[in-house]
């Protein structure tokens, strides 16, 4: 593990991992590595939960890392991999809460609950973005505007004070590569920084979800036209 990713999710963190990657960290881990693979959701359950984990098992073959759930414990990365660099991605503060709130917000909170009882692997997902972002970063309280926007800029100010100064970046994605390979010792390449954006397909699956929550009702309603008719 080569780079550490400390910045929120819907902070350009799709964006950050396909330039790591184009730099030659690659893979570069990222919550669409983890759903996936049931055995890393598992593995972040039980890190959300308090225990102790291997991190060598959960990033074996990765070169970096960034977004939930790899951020929510960089500190824990950063003793375990003392020679990785940290690039915390910044975004303003507004954008960033109706972003996050639009998407993967969304996407747990109309989950539907039939879908979780009936898919183990879906229920797995929805425990551990819950209980390492949701609760574990916010406390259960993402729903309160104010204080969500309150958790996402302590964060900037807590990384900041964290690190020294050599081994931490500050990154936000209109600053494009010149700071990201300086930091990095890599040359600039020539194409555009990555603008990667996957709000609308993740906003698609949410009105998907919120469709089927109303599966079971139409077909209670079905059955009991087919019982009194």
């Amino acid at each position: 593990m080569q780079v550490i990713g400390a910045g929120f999710g819907r902070t350009s963190t799709n964006s950050l991992k396909v330039a790591l990657e184009r730099l030659g960290y690659a893979p570069c881990h990222h919550m669409k590595e983890v759903m996936p693979r049931r055995d890393q959701v598992d593995l972040f359950n039980r890190a959300g939960a308090g225990e102790a984990v291997e991190w060598s098992v959960i990033f074996e073959g990765f070169q970096a890392a960034c977004d939930w759930p790899s951020a929510k414990f960089h500190k824990e990365l950063a003793a375990h991999y003392p020679d990785a660099k940290i690039v915390l991605s910044v975004r303003d503060a507004d954008k960033w809460y109706d972003s996050t709130r639009s998407t993967i917000f969304a996407f747990t909170q109309s989950m539907p609950r039939w879908l979780r009882w009936l898919s183990p692997r879906m229920r797995t997902i929805h425990q551990m973005v819950t209980g390492v972002v949701w609760d574990g970063v916010f406390g259960g309280r993402f729903a309160d505007e104010a204080y969500a926007k309150q958790v996402f800029l302590q964060n900037t100010e807590d990384v900041k004070a964290y690190y020294p100064p050599e081994r931490l970046l500050v990154h936000h994605p209109a600053d494009g590569w010149q700071p990201l390979c300086e930091f990095l010792g890599k040359d600039i390449p020539a194409e555009p920084y990555p603008r990667v954006n996957e709000a609308h397909e993740i906003e698609r699956i949410v009105k998907i979800f919120k469709a089927l929550s109303y599966l079971p009702y139409i077909l209670m309603g079905l059955i009991i036209m087919l019982w009194v008719f």
